[in-house]
Order: structure tokens, then C-alpha cells, then sequence
């Protein structure tokens, strides 16, 4: 009888943190929005989340758009809705909170206004190709 030994090839298992961003940004890319960032908060302490996901939309309707298939996307392959919206009446900036990833939706103008990959110049920070 022949001993053999298998190699198995490491693969770094995702937290549920990761894999629910990675969701968010495939709902945005599937509306085509730009600017796409995940800020890593994990390594802060007393952070809220551990991840924020920004993006832009170019018009009301774009940033609505991008909401709705982000809200979409994460409910279709994780089962989870936002616990907590923002700014769905105004569509200046939509927040999606899902505990442990924020979402935000920015309309250019606001987007540059609040500069929230600046606050958080600490974190980790991840752009995201979306093709344009």
C-alpha cells in the first residue's frame, strides 16, 4: 500500500464582513457606479462597522438606482436587509447600514463635500477598477 499525501492549497476564508462588501460592490458595479471604495476599519479600535463602501452616482436617479440594486443584490445572495436608511427622499447621499458594513451613495457634489476617505486616512483603504 502506497502512503500519499494530498497537498491542500491554502485559501483564506472571508469574514461575513468581506463577503457582504464584496456583494455591495457587485449591486454597484451592476448600476455602474463610480469611485468605488472600501474603507477597512478593522484595524481602528471603537470603530462602528467594519467596513464603509462609497461610491458616486451621477444623478438623482443614478444614486436611487445604485440604492435599490445594492439593497437588491445584498438581499438576494446574503438574505440580509438594511437595518437602518438615510437620505432616500433627498438622494444627496444614501446610507445603507447594515451593521457591519456602511454603505454610502454619494451624488458627486456631496461626495467631494464630505471627503470620507479623508476622515478616515488611517484605515485601509481599497479602490475598486469598475472598468471606465
Amino acid at each position: 500500500m502506497q502512503n500519499t499525501k494530498t497537498k491542500t492549497k491554502k485559501t483564506a476564508k472571508l469574514s461575513s464582513s468581506e463577503i457582504l462588501s464584496n456583494v455591495i460592490i457587485e449591486g454597484m458595479l451592476n448600476k455602474k457606479a463610480s469611485e468605488i471604495v472600501i474603507i477597512d476599519l478593522r484595524s481602528i479600535k471603537g470603530t462602528i462597522a467594519d467596513f464603509f463602501v462609497l461610491c458616486t452616482g451621477n444623478s438623482d436617479t443614478h444614486v436611487d438606482a445604485i440604492s435599490d440594486s445594492v439593497e437588491d443584490y445584498v438581499f438576494k445572495m446574503v438574505q440580509q436587509d438594511p437595518w437602518h436608511i438615510e437620505g432616500k427622499q433627498n438622494k444627496e447621499w444614501i446610507l445603507l447600514d447594515y451593521v457591519d458594513v456602511v454603505v454610502n451613495i454619494f451624488k458627486s457634489g456631496s461626495r467631494k463635500f464630505y471627503s470620507l476617505e479623508q476622515l478616515w486616512g488611517d484605515a485601509g483603504i481599497r479602490w475598486i477598477d469598475n472598468g471606465n
